[in-house]
């Protein structure tokens, strides 16, 4: 482990001297020195040197709580709440487009009623003369209604 030109030494391990407690003051709490001292370990490294000191414990993180768990009915009354939802919004989306497609049909006959009448009543009124009914010829006083023969 060691080179050969190396002396081996033994590992020494000093014990410090314990601090005594301060007494016990009314005065304002003072930050103390745990109750037990750490012990001192020495260790020698291959070249000869000693290092010496206290073993630090890291402090441990709190644990993490787990999450509560949630019960799986609320889970499902939470998810049907939201499908009866969606399915009233789009029965009122459906109701809507059909009232609104309902009325544009309403309103398309109504112009093809109008533009079909105007054609007719050009077709019935038109310049194409009569064929028929009371003839009035104002400047040879002609009115064949009255049988007036001027």
């Amino acid at each position: 482990m060691y080179p050969d030109h190396t002396p081996q030494r033994a590992v020494e391990v000093h014990q410090p001297t314990p601090i005594p407690t301060p007494a016990v003051h009314l005065a304002p709490v003072v930050p103390m020195q745990p109750g037990t001292v750490p012990t001192v370990a020495s260790i020698v490294l291959p070249d000869g040197r000693v290092v010496t000191g206290y073993a630090i414990d890291h402090p441990q993180p709190q644990p993490v709580t787990a999450p509560p768990a949630v019960s799986r009915t609320a889970v499902n009354v939470a998810l049907g709440g939201v499908g009866f939802l969606a399915v009233c919004g789009g029965l009122l989306l459906l109701t809507s487009f059909i009232a609104a497609l309902t009325a544009f049909i309403g309103q398309l006959i109504i112009l093809a009623a109008v533009i079909f009448g105007g054609w007719i009543a050009v077709q019935v009124l038109g310049a194409s003369g009569h064929k028929g009914g009371t003839t009035v010829n104002i400047r040879r006083a002609v009115i064949k209604r009255n049988h007036f023969h001027g």
